[in-house]
C-alpha cells in the first residue's frame, strides 16, 4: 500500500471497489481477484481493495463491527490495540484528569480514537506516511477527526509541553521485514526516549511487549499485564500520577453476552508456600503469571505452589476464580512413559489435553507415543513437583 492507492480507494470508485471485495473476503484469493477485475475495477485497485477486505475481515476480532470502515496494514493490525483494551485505558486516562493526549507512534490509531471516544483531544504523531495517512482515514471514518489529528514525523521532537498526557506505543517490528523486536533497547522511538517521558509529563503511558523484563520497569511505574479470554496481549506501564499499584493483571472475559474485566493487584515480590500436591489444581491465567501475582492468587485460594518455580497452584477445595482454570487430580505419578501408557489404557482413555510447567516433553510426541485408544477423556499435567518430573491425571472442573 502506497499513499497513491490510499488516495484511490477513498475515492468513490475505491468505495465501491471495496464494497465488493468485502462479499469476496475469506474465499479462494486468485477468484476474487478475478471476480473483481471483472465488473471493471482495474487491477491495482482491485489488489488494494482485497487486501484492505482480508485485512478488516481479520481485524473484527480486535475493533469489531467497527473494522469494516478501517484502513489496515498488516504490521500496524498485529501491533494495535484491541478496542476493549483501548476503551478501558482511556477512561482511566480521562479519570485521572487526561484533556489533552499526544499518542506518540499512534499506527493505525486504536488507542487514539478510543482516547478521543471518551473526550479527549489528542495529537498523533507517525513516523510512516502511509500509516500516518490511514490513521487520520480511521479519524474520519468514526467522526472524530476534530478530536484526533495525526502528523507524519518523529515522535521524538514532539513538544510534550502542549499536553497534559502521554501515551506511546513503540515499534516492535523492524520496519521493512516486519520481524518482531525483542529488546526494548531496539524499539523506536528509542527506549530511553520512552522511559524518559514519564519525567516531562506526569501523566505518562507506554505500551510493551507481554515479554517484558522485570527489571526494565521504571522505579515507581505501575507494570499491568492484559489478557483477553486467556491469551495474554500486552503489558502497559503506568507512570508518574497514573499509577495506582505495583503490579496489574487485568483480565477480559467473555461471560454470557457481556465482556467482563477482572484485575488483580500485588506487590509481585510475595512467595507462595510450597507443599505437595493435593486434590486439586490451578492452572493461573498468563497475565497472572507474568505480572509476578500468583502468591496473591494462592492466598486467595488457600493454595500452596508444588515447586517454587513453577506457577501450579495446588488446594484441597475448588473455587470458582476468574484467575485460574480449576482441575481435580485423580493421579500423581513419577514421569514414567510406560506406567502412564498403562494407567490411561485401563481407564479407557482415548483423548488428552496436555499441559505442561517445567517439562521438556513435547506435548505432541507424547500424544503419539501414548498410542491411546478409548472414548473416554483425560487432562495430562507435566510440570516438577519438589524438582522431580511428575505427570498429574486430571479432570476439568466446571
Amino acid at each position: 500500500m502506497d499513499l497513491d492507492q490510499l488516495a484511490a480507494l477513498r475515492t468513490p470508485e475505491g468505495s465501491a471497489a471495496l464494497a465488493a471485495a468485502a462479499g469476496l473476503a475469506g474465499g479462494d484469493p486468485l477468484a476474487a481477484a478475478s471476480a473483481l477485475r471483472a465488473t471493471g475495477v482495474p487491477p491495482a485497485l482491485a489488489a488494494a481493495a482485497l487486501t484492505q477486505a482480508e485485512l478488516r475481515h481479520r481485524a473484527i476480532g480486535k475493533f469489531g463491527p467497527a473494522a469494516a470502515g478501517m484502513f489496515l496494514t498488516r504490521a500496524g493490525l498485529e501491533q494495535a490495540t484491541r478496542r476493549v483494551v483501548a476503551d478501558r485505558r482511556a477512561e482511566r486516562l480521562r479519570a485521572a484528569g487526561v484533556h489533552t493526549l499526544a499518542d506518540l507512534g499512534c499506527g493505525l490509531g486504536a488507542d487514539a480514537l478510543a482516547a478521543a471516544r471518551a473526550g479527549i483531544r489528542v495529537y498523533g504523531v507517525e513516523a510512516d506516511p502511509v500509516t500516518a495517512a490511514m490513521a487520520a482515514a480511521n479519524a474520519a471514518a468514526a467522526g472524530l477527526a476534530e478530536l484526533f489529528t495525526v502528523e507524519c514525523g518523529d515522535a521524538t521532537a514532539f513538544d510534550v509541553s502542549r499536553v497534559d498526557g502521554v501515551f506511546c506505543d513503540p515499534a516492535r517490528r523492524r520496519a521493512g521485514t516486519g520481524r518482531r523486536i525483542f529488546d526494548p533497547r531496539s524499539y523506536s522511538p528509542p527506549w530511553d526516549f520512552v522511559t524518559g517521558l514519564a519525567e516531562r509529563v506526569p501523566r505518562t503511558v507506554v505500551k510493551v511487549a507481554p515479554g517484558l523484563d522485570h527489571a526494565l520497569i521504571p522505579p515507581g511505574a505501575e507494570a499491568e499485564w492484559v489478557s483477553v479470554d486467556g491469551d495474554l496481549v500486552e503489558a502497559a506501564l503506568w507512570c508518574g500520577e497514573l499509577a495506582q499499584a505495583t503490579r496489574r493483571a487485568t483480565l477480559y472475559r467473555q461471560e454470557g453476552a457481556e465482556i467482563r474485566r477482572h484485575q488483580l493487584t500485588g506487590s509481585g515480590a510475595a512467595e507462595a508456600a510450597v507443599g505437595p500436591p493435593r486434590r486439586y489444581l490451578y492452572d493461573p491465567d498468563s497475565a497472572v503469571v507474568r505480572a509476578h501475582l500468583v502468591a496473591e492468587l494462592a492466598d486467595e485460594l488457600d493454595a500452596t505452589l508444588g515447586d517454587p518455580s513453577i506457577a501450579y497452584l495446588y488446594a484441597d477445595q475448588p473455587t470458582r476464580t476468574p484467575y485460574a482454570r480449576c482441575l481435580e487430580i485423580t493421579d500423581v505419578l513419577p514421569f514414567s512413559l510406560k506406567r502412564l501408557r498403562a494407567l490411561l489404557r485401563d481407564r479407557r482413555v482415548g483423548r488428552v489435553e496436555i499441559l505442561k510447567r517445567g517439562s521438556a516433553l513435547t506435548p505432541e510426541q507424547l500424544r503419539k507415543d501414548l498410542r491411546l485408544a478409548g472414548d473416554q477423556a483425560a487432562s495430562l499435567v507435566l510440570t516438577r513437583v519438589a524438582g522431580s518430573p511428575t505427570v498429574l491425571v486430571c479432570q476439568p472442573v466446571d
